[in-house]
């Protein structure tokens, strides 16, 4: 109920006020982006493991704007991490694979207008998946422990806030700060990508949260831009719940996702159109 509480005081935020400025629209109706995007990501479980390595990958986007706000945007991206843990050991180049997809509406309010700019603020709101496919695929750690693939999902909602100043010299500045509303997470840990007999673990995960922020320089021209941004990503997930583990289809135990920190440190460079 506190997670729908926030949400609707959210949507009342973003809809008053809606009769306000009737000046000059600073962005194209119709606007597609698309790009290559690189970043370093840490995904740490406290005192039980850390992985970290390079992604790299492709973004792209559409926003519809009228006042209103509509906004798309999808990512895929590839890479290898590098597990280590002081109790299973170390194993090298981990195969990773993210896809994330989102959907939001906002409302661009015009915030200052001068003769060489306009600033513009636009909150928005919306829903967002992340996948994250682990591939430790029977791999071994340095110390002999045998390593398994794992499937991470989340469901969120993004809540934020974005400045766009665009001078008359082609050239736009802005930014993004954004809070992720964590709603639920899917864990599935296939052990038996290690030892065949085991079934695959299942786990819920219900608490958490995440957030975001990015800085963005932009070039347009006639037809086309130029869109450097970097960014930071980040998520803060509790522990899950507990699930069976069962072996030929015994019950013999119990796991749990691991309370759990991931943050993604990168850059996109896009054309706009």
């Amino acid at each position: 109920m506190k997670k729908l509480g926030v949400l609707v005081l959210c949507m009342l935020v973003l809809c008053s006020s809606v009769n306000g400025f009737a000046d000059p629209e600073p962005f194209k109706t119709n606007t597609f982006e698309i790009g290559p995007e690189f970043s370093y990501v840490v995904y740490n479980e406290p005192d039980v493991m850390q992985e970290k390595g390079w992604m790299y990958g492709v973004s792209g986007s559409y926003a519809y704007h009228n006042k209103f706000m509509l906004g798309l945007d999808g990512k895929i991206s590839w890479g290898h991490v590098d597990y280590s843990s002081d109790d299973s050991g170390e194993v090298s180049d981990i195969p990773n694979t993210m896809m994330e997809c989102r959907g939001v509406l906002g409302y661009d309010f015009l915030a200052l207008e001068n003769a060489n700019l306009l600033f513009y603020i636009t909150p928005y709101l919306g829903l967002g998946y992340r996948y994250l496919k682990d591939n430790a695929d029977g791999k071994k750690t340095d110390k002999g422990r045998l390593t398994y693939e794992r499937e991470s999902n989340y469901l969120y909602t993004p809540m934020g806030l974005e400045i766009v100043t665009k001078m008359d010299n082609g050239w736009t500045i802005g930014g993004t700060a954004e809070y992720d509303l964590f709603w639920q997470g899917w864990q599935k840990s296939h052990l038996g990508t290690a030892v065949a007999e085991f079934d695959t673990v299942n786990n819920v995960q219900h608490r958490g949260f995440g957030v975001r922020g990015s800085v963005m320089f932009a070039k347009e021209w006639e037809h086309i831009g130029l869109v450097l941004e970097p960014y930071i990503r980040y998520w803060n997930i509790d522990k899950s719940e507990e699930s069976d583990i069962r072996y030929s289809g015994v019950i013999v135990g119990y796991g749990y996702e691991p309370k759990n920190t991931s943050a993604e440190y990168g850059i996109k460079v896009s054309l706009t159109f």
